[in-house]
């Protein structure tokens, strides 16, 4: 198989590899330096300026050359602009064609350079991150500090691509004037703009944006989803089959994730109603709610594992475990039994195929869809969040049909049950399965993907300043001047464990997941407990509760627009990821009953400060997890979504019995009690972010 080295060197453009960082010669370096400081030949001091200094000659290496191939570039399209002056009084269309197609062969140029900028920038990523494991994670974190900021850096030059944009939006203008709207007064320029319609232009925005991380609204809805991608790139794409991919299958996927995100919430602003009916205390309504996410915590994984084999079957099995668990919640009422009413809560989580929708996108649909398709799944998971406490809000009403009750309290149940139903026929007429016989196939091009060097920099435990026997039996394995010896199978494919996962879990990608893990619990808290809280501050009815909670769920799609096409250009994720934290705990200090009376606009105020901070928190918060992560976790069973998804759950399994425990204690105290851990996760996430801050460059 073949190390991320070679695969590195394989992906370059043959006639600039001498101007490439010079991966090989430093991943040497740091093996010399790790057996130099075992044998106390050297010191950590002298080991750090010394590759310092060797890592900033490879990037004025790169960086120089790509200023000169940034010169002649730009003087290819002063020389077409000359030609275009030229032309400006007459109409030879054939001339006009041939200055068009000039202009795009700049632009493909264009796109090779950026091309080798992204091979550099992961290769660098790449060296930091390998001598921050052999060296306790402290190169990345002053490399980064001293060099990214400085006036002189080169780094910019890199990670920003300084100056290319000038180049682009040249050809972009030029290419737009040279159109078949010639005559038109509107440019790039003028709101609104004809739109370029080139292959060229597109392709280069789409390098860029891959490049700078700078995103656009389908982008950064689309990161919610952490469908992960191979890290490196290739100069061609390289599309799903499309006889894998049949839109009603993506359809259905997608509404089986809006009615779950629906069966989800439909219960919140009854549910402690609910409790009381059945003669147990309002506050059980967090383990009401939250049984669901501890069956989840289950159905996450085998879903997962089944999913390898067929998408069709999970589904199914998906739509009438659902189907019963609905049923048995709403007959809880009638047969006057609590165990009833959790025994179909935990049936519905038993029914979660969330895994599965996520892994559809991920393996059938083309990558030239796959962000819209990503997008479709965090939307249809939002517009079920918020369409559940409104439909909620409207089922009040009460009659009997035989000795069954349906009111307030049991329609969710009713309606759900119906909807899987219907659902289930439309599944079971409709979905096509998809083709299983590439998986393997698809199973060892992932080992190929440079596996063997992703375990040396990710795998196992840190060991400062000291080379294990471990970690040189890795790096032989990985050692490029031998392509033949080969590390184990399970160490280039995806992993096969819950364990095997964690241990490539780095410092990064522990704060990323307990960042995830914070606002899951503090969203969860808001919105299980606000039927309670509500009703007992302000004396809210079940319709009062939905509108408030439905209109949090309405803020999503408003809130990614704004960030995704406007702040996230604006900043780094980095710094919209600490802001967001700082503003979660904000929200959640204005949430604290200090003084009294505790009044509607503290309660709203502060709760949507919460929600929507939270909201913007998990968009960049997956972005950054999905690059920090090991790509041996992009595929398999316990993939970075899996992860993701039993961070978040578990999250609201200690949130929802938190609401119960402190329900125990009085009602005047549950929303402080609740909120002191919120804060405490908040607080302590913050301070994490911190340490991990410039690892996140």
């Amino acid at each position: 198989m073949v190390a991320f080295g070679k695969k590195l060197k394989e992906r370059q453009i043959q006639e600039w590899s001498g101007y490439y960082i010079n991966y090989k010669m430093m991943k040497k370096k740091v093996k010399q330096y790790a057996q130099q400081i075992e044998v106390g030949t050297q010191d950590r001091k002298h080991v750090l300026k010394d590759f310092s200094r060797r890592l900033d000659n490879q990037i004025e290496k790169l960086v120089l050359f790509l200023l000169e191939q940034q010169g002649l570039l730009g003087s290819r399209l002063a020389m077409l602009n000359k030609q275009q002056d030229a032309l400006e009084q007459q109409s030879d269309i054939a001339q006009i064609s041939q200055l068009r197609e000039a202009y795009r062969e700049v632009g493909q140029d264009l796109l090779k350079l950026l091309y080798f900028i992204e091979i550099n920038a992961i290769g660098l990523r790449k060296i930091l991150k390998k001598f921050d494991k052999r060296f306790g994670y402290r190169f990345t974190d002053y490399y980064v500090k001293t060099r990214a900021n400085h006036p002189y850096s080169l780094l910019q030059q890199v990670f920003k691509h300084v100056g290319l944009g000038a180049v682009i939006g040249a050809i972009s203008r030029n290419l737009h004037e040279l159109q078949a709207h010639q005559g038109s007064y509107l440019s790039i320029y003028d709101q609104p703009a004809v739109p370029i319609q080139d292959p060229v232009v597109d392709s280069l925005k789409a390098a860029v944006d891959r490049l700078s991380h700078s995103t656009n609204f389908l982008n950064f809805l689309a990161q919610h989803a952490l469908i992960m991608q191979e890290e490196l790139p290739t100069p061609i794409e390289e599309h799903i089959d499309d006889q894998k991919y049949h839109f009603m299958s993506l359809l259905l996927n997608l509404i089986n994730t809006f009615l779950y995100m629906v069966n989800t919430y439909i219960i919140v602003p009854t549910a402690d109603d609910y409790s009381t009916s059945l003669g147990a205390a309002a506050t059980v309504c967090g383990v009401v709610i939250g049984a669901m996410a501890v069956a989840q915590l289950f159905s996450s994984v085998y879903f997962s594992a089944w999913s390898n084999k067929s998408y069709f079957r999970p589904l199914v099995f998906s739509s009438i475990v659902l189907f019963m668990g609905n049923l048995m919640y709403a007959m809880a009422l009638d047969y006057h039994s609590i165990t009833l009413l959790l025994l179909g809560r935990l049936l519905c989580g038993f029914g979660s195929a969330r895994a599965v929708n996520r892994r559809y996108i991920s393996d059938c649909v083309p990558l030239r869809i796959r962000m819209q398709a990503s997008a479709g799944f965090v939307s249809a998971s939002a517009l079920g969040m918020a369409c559940g406490p409104a439909l909620a809000g409207l089922l009040q009403t009460d009659f009997k049909i035989y000795k069954f009750t349906f009111n307030q309290v049991t329609l969710p149940g009713w309606v759900m049950a119906v909807a899987w139903l219907l659902y289930l026929i439309l599944l079971s007429v409709t979905f096509k399965e998809p083709s299983h016989d590439i998986e393997e196939s698809d199973v060892a091009e992932e080992a190929n993907n440079g596996q063997r060097e992703n375990d040396t920099l990710e795998k196992g435990l840190n060991q400062p300043l000291l080379l294990s026997s471990e970690a040189k039996e890795e790096d032989e394995n990985d050692d490029e001047e031998d392509a033949s010896e080969e590390a184990p199978e399970e160490s280039r494919g995806p992993v096969n464990s819950i364990a095997a996962a964690y241990r490539l879990l780095t410092p990064s990608v522990k704060v990323q997941l307990l960042i995830y893990f914070m606002l899951k619990y503090a969203m969860e808290v808001l919105l299980s407990e606000s039927s309670v809280i509500t009703a007992h501050y302000f004396g809210w009815s079940t319709t009062e509760v939905a509108i408030f909670l439905a209109c949090l769920g309405l803020t999503v799609l408003p809130v990614n627009i704004m960030v995704g096409s406007y702040v996230s250009n604006m900043f780094e994720d980095r710094q919209l990821l600490l802001a967001s934290e700082i503003v979660v705990c904000i929200g959640i200090l204005l949430s604290f009953k200090v003084i009294s009376p505790y009044t509607v606009p503290q309660y709203v105020g502060s709760g949507l400060i919460m929600f929507v901070a939270a909201e913007v928190l998990e968009g960049v918060n997956l972005s950054l997890l999905s690059r920090v992560m090991s790509s041996r976790l992009s595929r398999g069973t316990y993939n970075g979504g899996l992860l993701s998804t039993e961070a978040g759950t578990i999250a609201r399994v200690i949130a929802d019995a938190t609401i119960t425990l402190a329900g125990y204690l009085s009602r005047n105290m549950l929303l402080n009690v609740t909120l002191l851990p919120s804060l405490f996760i908040c607080v302590f996430s913050i301070v994490c972010t911190c340490f991990t801050y410039n690892s996140l460059y």
